[in-house]
């Protein structure tokens, strides 16, 4: 059977599945999911040998969307592969182009999107110590992927902690992510070739607290990156951001935070306003920025099971937000027409476990989401009419 076969054929089996899920964390207390009419979608399959098709991010932006992820063979081997469309119905593979020994293994796991054209950051586990071997990838003319040659200790070295996000704005290109000096970034105008930032003043660590980045977004002053500070002599974070004309130059702030663990994990801007969305505690809970500075909004599911809670994706349009998060059991998706203030479970095809390899993506565009599941064994992409109501 074909991996476009298989996808295809899952589409199909979890539709006919999802209404013994709930989208979201169980509860007497929650709201009803809001009914989405997901319909499956077909990425055709990748050249080269057929494999096990791996979803890990997707982008849309000026009417082109992308999927990445990678092909994993029956052998453990993987490989880059991704997926672009113009009205976010019909896919094509995109041409990738690796030069280097791990770029061939790749798996693309962040993309981010400027006037149409995507960047992608991927990573291969290897070597001696095992590390995450990190490249990035450009959009060329052609449309095809290239893999972009940097110095090993650009991403990598004795002081690499993690390479998160990517995201794309009039300035350029920016990447979020953490050295052991604490929250770094990485610019570049072209994405052909980035700068590392680090040790910059309010952004890494200091006498104040050692601060984690986790991502960012192009807003009117330029970048707005998120993370949280864990102060001196503390044992829990505080939700912290960060703004940047540059990508160079930051500016900290620190949200009020409580005796919980707080931190802010995926940021976007709806109608205007920044909100950002992490760990509240024992929940999951939005920050937006208002004319009087952040404030805490709605929270909203619960921290469930033995493993790590995360936020996986926010994305906004249409003056709704959409979240995907993994409550340390099962991933789930929120959606918000008040800009944080309440949540509603959105139901969905498929609720994967939360766990190594399982990744679930979205992507709002005008009134239509996309969905992009990895449930660690199978992949599917859905869209949906955004649902009427409040």
């Amino acid at each position: 059977m074909s991996v476009r076969r298989v996808v295809a054929v899952f589409g199909v089996v979890v539709v006919l599945l999802g209404g013994c899920t709930s989208g979201g964390s169980d509860g007497d207390d929650e709201p009803r999911p809001v009914e989405v009419g997901w319909q499956s979608l077909d990425l055709p399959a990748p050249p080269g040998p057929a494999g096990r098709l791996l979803l890990r991010d997707a982008v849309a932006c000026a009417g082109h969307w992308f999927v990445v992820g990678g092909v994993a063979d029956s052998a453990g081997g993987t490989r880059p592969a991704a997926w672009t469309s113009v009205d976010g119905v019909a896919w094509r593979s995109v041409p990738v182009r690796a030069d280097s020994f791990y770029g061939r293994q790749n798996v693309l796991y962040a993309v981010g999107c400027r006037d149409g054209v995507a960047a992608v950051i991927g990573a291969k586990v290897g070597g001696a110590h095992g590390y995450p071997r990190v490249s990035t990838w450009r959009q060329a003319s052609d449309g095809g992927l290239v893999e972009v040659q940097a110095p090993f200790e650009t991403f990598g070295g004795p002081k690499a902690v993690n390479v998160s996000r990517l995201a794309g704005g009039p300035g350029g290109w920016l990447i979020t992510g953490n050295r052991s000096s604490g929250a770094a970034a990485w610019v570049s105008s072209d994405a052909a070739e980035f700068a590392l930032v680090e040790g910059a003043p309010q952004l890494a660590s200091d006498a104040a607290g050692v601060s984690w980045a986790f991502d960012a977004v192009a807003g009117p002053e330029g970048w707005l990156a998120v993370g949280g500070v864990l102060p001196a002599g503390r044992i829990d974070r505080d939700p912290a951001v960060w703004v940047s004309a540059d990508g160079r130059s930051w500016r900290r702030t620190v949200l009020p935070g409580g005796r919980d663990y707080e931190e802010l994990q995926r940021v976007t801007v709806v109608d205007g306003v920044p909100v950002a969305v992490g760990l509240r505690g024992g929940t999951f809970g939005a920050w937006r920025r208002e004319s009087s500075g952040w404030v805490a909004a709605g929270a909203f599911g619960r921290r469930a099971g033995a493993g790590v809670p995360s936020v996986t994706g926010l994305v906004a349009a249409g003056g709704r937000l959409v979240a995907a998060v993994a409550d340390g059991e099962r991933h789930s998706v929120w959606e918000s027409a008040d800009r944080g203030g309440t949540w509603r479970p959105v139901w969905t095809p498929v609720s994967p476990t939360a766990g190594t390899d399982r990744d679930v993506a979205v992507v709002a565009v005008g009134d239509r989401w996309w969905l992009a599941v990895d449930d660690g064994s199978r992949a599917g992409l859905w869209w949906a009419p955004v649902p009427s109501g409040p």
